[in-house]
């Protein structure tokens, strides 16, 4: 037998001319084709090409181009959900487009399926979802239709192909005189040539009776020996163009390419009878040798693309971890929720410059990584729904407060104002963040009032209250502990410090808009000249003159909280009379009854005292 035909799917055999095909190796072509960029696009610009696609009059031969936008477009809209805020429950069509041979009718009918009216919805994602499904499962329908028509045709063409063997057959056994058979012999072969495509499975056994029987008619028919002659000059003249072609090709640096275009002249190969005898075998092994070359480099080529996407599923599985291991964090802050995000992107960003995985493992590592991404924004977006409310929380305490100070800024009881502003500074900072547009403008607004009041107050001072000449005396304290030269000895260190601490306690208030610079100062003066001695060994220092009962301790614990009360519901009247204070009230009341119940403790706790002191007398 001669050269054999080379299918539309190749598959690897060792042939000689006379017997066998060269090795064409079958190695899967996954993502070859070189399609457009389409990461820019917008959901429209994805759905207006896809359309355009559909117009084309080669739309049926670009499925891939189809797939390709289709996978784009979800891609896309997965995305604008996401930064939406919308839930992603966004599902692809059928995730091919039915392939050549597959069941038209069913493809058909699925299509059908799919493009049942479904009710408009106000969502614009939904409608231009919607929109794309629909020319998506149109186009779907009709290339389902088209293959159906393919597939009748080259049913229709293996009839004709079987026609045309049986006409070569008869040929044969006529055995006429040359000048009457040579004539349809020629006819025949035009015949099979103009016949196209004919189904996969029947290709190799179709083709191979075909050559049998034309290379009998060779052998058995006594032709004129010029015209045969001719014949096999005509026959090398095309088979040594298609030699020269093959080993152009295995230059050619696109290798799939190049394998594509040698299956062409291949087919073509077999559309030529055979040379004379003495160059058929040279002129096979120069094909057959071009033929290798490229079949070696093809095989290399898709032997490198798996070793790379062995490594690109290695990489993304180590992304997949990263991602993990943040999702299962357990982070409380906002600014903590922030870095992290920039880490998932900065993630997402090296993910998208990292090839393919293998075949079977490439939607697997997708999910996975999309799983932990989607499970860490989820707990992200949880944690701000609680934050959001909580911030709201705390901006209506800081208006009750920020009331309760203007409501009392005109008080002319300096003392007992001055403990009540203070106090309502203290909740003020106990309170947590607000929405950061009415952040600087509540503290303006609390501080404006605070001002007003310390401002007068300061103006009204008594000689008893002597607030510029306490700064006065704060300033020469700072000087002289700026002054103080520490010794080698640790407890004379201790004793100055300690000696400084009671007098600064002991010097009363100053003007209130120097609190801050006065306290800091203070502050950064003592650090300096006592920055190696303990904050504990300052307290126990500082407290050394402390009730040394503990009866005494109770009782000046219950005297506290008693005037802790006092101040608690000094605060409710103040409270009461502003506008959004229920917050305020409802702890300050919380506060209250938590002292009294403290109160009642620590009376219980003296009376048991006095009760041990009696029976031991």
């Amino acid at each position: 037998m001669s050269e054999e035909m080379i299918p539309e799917v190749p598959v690897t055999s060792n042939v000689s001319e006379n017997e066998e095909t060269p090795v064409l190796t079958v190695v899967e072509e996954e993502r070859t084709e070189t399609l457009p960029d389409l990461s820019g696009k917008s959901l429209a610009e994805l759905a207006g090409l896809f359309e355009e696609l559909t117009k084309k009059d080669d739309r049926m031969k670009r499925s891939k181009e189809a797939e390709s936008i289709k996978s784009a477009f979800y891609k896309k809209l997965l995305k604008d959900k996401a930064d939406a805020g919308l839930a992603a429950d966004v599902k692809e069509p059928d995730n091919r487009l039915p392939e050549d041979g597959e069941d038209a009718q069913a493809a058909v009918a699925e299509a059908a399926v799919a493009d049942a009216d479904a009710p408009v919805s106000e969502n614009p994602f939904e409608e231009i979802e919607r929109g794309f499904k629909e020319l998506y499962n149109r186009y779907k329908k009709e290339r389902a239709e088209y293959n159906r028509e393919q597939e009748k045709e080259r049913e229709h063409n293996l009839a004709l192909k079987q026609e045309v063997i049986e006409d070569l057959k008869a040929l044969l056994e006529k055995q006429e005189d040359v000048n009457a058979t040579f004539p349809a012999f020629r006819e025949i072969q035009n015949r099979w040539r103009a016949i196209g495509p004919v189904p996969v499975q029947n290709y190799r056994n179709v083709n191979d009776t075909y050559q049998l029987y034309v290379e009998q008619f060779y052998d058995m028919v006594k032709i004129n020996r010029e015209l045969r002659d001719l014949d096999f000059k005509k026959n090398l003249e095309v088979k040594e163009k298609f030699c020269e072609m093959a080993e152009k090709l295995a230059e050619n640096e696109n290798i799939v390419e190049a394998f594509k275009e040698l299956q062409k002249l291949h087919e073509q190969w077999k559309e030529y009878g055979p040379v004379a005898k003495q160059y058929r075998e040279d002129i096979w092994n120069r094909f057959k040798a071009a033929t290798a070359v490229i079949n070696k480099k093809y095989q290399a080529f898709f032997e490198g693309m798996k070793e790379q996407q062995v490594e690109n599923l290695a990489a993304k599985t180590r992304l997949c971890e990263q991602v993990e291991a943040i999702a299962d964090k357990e982070i409380t802050a906002s600014n903590e929720w922030n870095i992290l995000s920039k880490e998932i992107e900065e993630i997402q960003k090296q993910w998208r410059q990292i090839g393919f995985a293998t075949r079977k493992d490439n939607q697997k590592i997708y999910d996975r990584f999309r799983a932990a991404c989607d499970k860490f924004f989820n707990r992200k977006r949880e944690f701000y729904n609680g934050y959001k409310e909580n911030m709201n929380a705390n901006l209506q305490k800081k208006i009750a407060l920020c009331e309760a100070a203007e409501s009392l800024k005109a008080s002319t009881e300096w003392k007992k104002a001055t403990d009540q502003f203070i106090n309502l500074q203290k909740q003020w900072k106990e309170i947590g963040a607000v929405p950061r547009k009415k952040s600087e403008q509540l503290w303006k607004r609390f501080r404006a009032a605070c001002d007003e009041f310390f401002n007068e107050r300061d103006k009204n001072v008594k000689p008893e209250n002597d607030f510029y000449g306490n700064l006065k005396a704060k300033q020469r304290l700072i000087e002289e502990i700026n002054a103080y030269q520490p010794s080698s000895d640790d407890s004379e260190n201790m004793e100055a410090m300690t000696s400084f601490m009671d007098r600064w306690q002991a010097i009363g208030f100053v003007p209130f808009k120097e609190k801050d610079n006065i306290a800091k100062a203070y502050k950064d003066a003592m650090h300096a000249k006592f920055p190696d001695v303990s904050a504990s060994k300052a307290r126990r220092t500082r407290y050394a003159n402390a009730p040394k009962s503990e009866r005494e301790r109770l009782v000046q614990k219950y005297v506290k909280k008693e005037q802790d009360i006092v101040t608690y519901e000094n605060n409710i009247g103040f409270f009461a009379m502003s506008k959004n204070s229920e917050p305020l009230i409802r702890q300050m009341q919380e506060r209250i009854e938590l002292a009294k119940k403290e109160l009642e403790d620590i009376k219980a706790q003296i009376r048991a005292l006095d009760a041990a002191e009696s029976d031991k007398e």
